[in-house]
């Protein structure tokens, strides 16, 4: 690959009249690729993190070798079409989604941890807290370049207070996305209302209506606030701050809808309710993230296939019992199998997506090929409540930034944190630390 003009492989420093030669750096071999790949490419990188609950068998999950010639365990098997545009990633760990003193609630932290790196805070109160997560991260850097800075979607409705799992809130167990350490990004379960959000009625005059009311809406909260503020105790200053973040990002939304170009719907059936069939809204939401990539209406998404601690039924896979129930499976091989095929669902169902972004051209490639997707759960085995060597895939191409067709064993206690880090990069959002992290993820790239 032909490097960028102004970097020599062997870099110099130069003081006192003397030259010394720097050995290749692994951090300035990512810069300059990065570099290279984003002036050859002529699309922007996107990302994506798609959530599963309750961990997944191990087993039937983790290949036996690594490197390109790794085998492909029967729950990967629907993605057998996409082996060369992914890599399965074993050894990494959400530390914090562990007790660490907390006790049981396994669950709820899993999925609070898991993009954020940090010890959700055990409450069913107003008193949340977690962390910045990598998705809200990337979107505070980049969402200027886009009319939404994140779109947060899922297949399961949430409630966002009260107690859901041993003493901590129900928020935890149904948000993935935080845009700071207290305020959780609610996920819309809704096909109309996420078309809607992404595209709106078509209607410039109408949208232009609203939002000269949304302005006028947003001057009168600001005034009314004013006296309100004096008389709030420091908690409720605190929520009232979060909320004002809120009414901001609608305001830079608004802008930034004035200086984008305008954008046309996609010609995408959407119904008017959300679907009875479980796959069918699954595939829905899929289409929308597609098509919210393709239109560059966003670059950044979270994808939560079914909350934490989920205790569907899957009769139409001849599993009518609850998936958190299997999940504790006692090593009973009639539940381990039940619950492989609740695995397999939920990997089919990725396929599907990287069957729709592979086939959608993006620039001089697909955006399967301007694409990282990122898949996995804040558990690995559910029945015994673990939270290392975590089941987790990385597909897309990242604009030329990844080196996929491989399995890759990191050592034990890796953070999971890390990934998002080299993930945020490629994003051209240069962090030194996300939550626990310790660096960036070698081999990658």
């Amino acid at each position: 690959m032909k490097r960028p003009t102004g970097y020599d492989r062997r870099a110099m420093l130069k003081g006192l009249g003397v030259a010394v030669s720097l050995p290749w750096l692994e951090s300035l071999s990512f810069a300059l690729r990065r570099a290279a790949a984003a002036e050859k490419s002529s699309a922007p990188n996107r990302m994506a993190f798609l959530y599963v609950p309750n961990g997944i068998n191990m087993k039937d999950w983790t290949p036996e070798k690594e490197g390109s010639d790794f085998d492909l365990p029967s729950t990967l098997a629907p993605l057998a079409d996409f082996r060369d545009r992914f890599m399965v990633l074993t050894g990494l760990t959400a530390d914090k989604a562990r007790p660490n003193g907390d006790g049981p609630g396994d669950h709820a932290r899993a999925l609070g941890a898991f993009l954020t790196g940090c010890q959700p805070r055990k409450t069913d109160g107003t008193d949340i807290r977690a962390g910045v997560s990598v998705d809200q991260v990337a979107a505070a850097r980049i969402g200027d370049r886009t009319r939404l800075s994140s779109l947060e979607i899922g297949a399961e409705a949430g409630a966002m207070a009260g107690n859901c799992d041993s003493g901590y809130s129900c928020v935890y167990s149904a948000t993935m996305s935080w845009r700071s350490a207290t305020q959780p990004l609610p996920k819309q379960v809704d096909p109309k209302a996420i078309f809607e959000r992404l595209f709106g009625n078509g209607d410039d005059t109408g949208r232009a209506a609203r939002d000269a009311r949304r302005r006028s809406v947003l001057d009168f909260v600001r005034e009314d606030a004013r006296d309100l503020e004096r008389r709030l105790s420091r908690n409720d200053v605190r929520k009232l701050d979060e909320y004002f973040s809120s009414v901001r990002d609608i305001e830079e939304r608004i802008e930034r809808a004035d200086k984008l170009p305008p954008i046309v719907a996609p010609d995408l059936a959407v119904p008017a309710t959300v679907p009875e069939s479980y796959e069918e809204h699954l595939r829905l939401l899929s289409d929308l993230m597609v098509v919210a990539f393709q239109a560059d209406v966003t670059r950044v998404c979270t994808f939560v296939l079914a909350n934490e601690g989920s205790n569907r039924s899957y009769r139409f896979i001849d599993v009518p019992e609850g998936h958190h129930d299997l999940s504790h499976h006692g090593n009973e091989e009639a539940k381990k199998a039940k619950l492989h095929k609740i695995n397999l669902f939920h990997t089919t169902q990725l396929g599907y997506l990287l069957k729709r972004l592979a086939e959608t051209p993006d620039g001089d490639g697909s955006l399967l090929d301007h694409s990282m997707i990122a898949y996995g759960s804040g558990n690995s085995d559910g029945n015994a409540h673990n939270h290392d060597d975590l089941p987790i895939l990385l597909a897309g191409g990242g604009c030329g930034t990844l080196r996929t067709g491989r399995h890759i064993r990191y050592p034990k206690e890796t953070p999971l944190a890390n990934l998002w880090v080299s993930m945020l990069d490629r994003m051209e959002v240069d962090i030194e630390r996300l939550g626990d992290s310790t660096g960036a993820l070698p081999d990658l790239g």
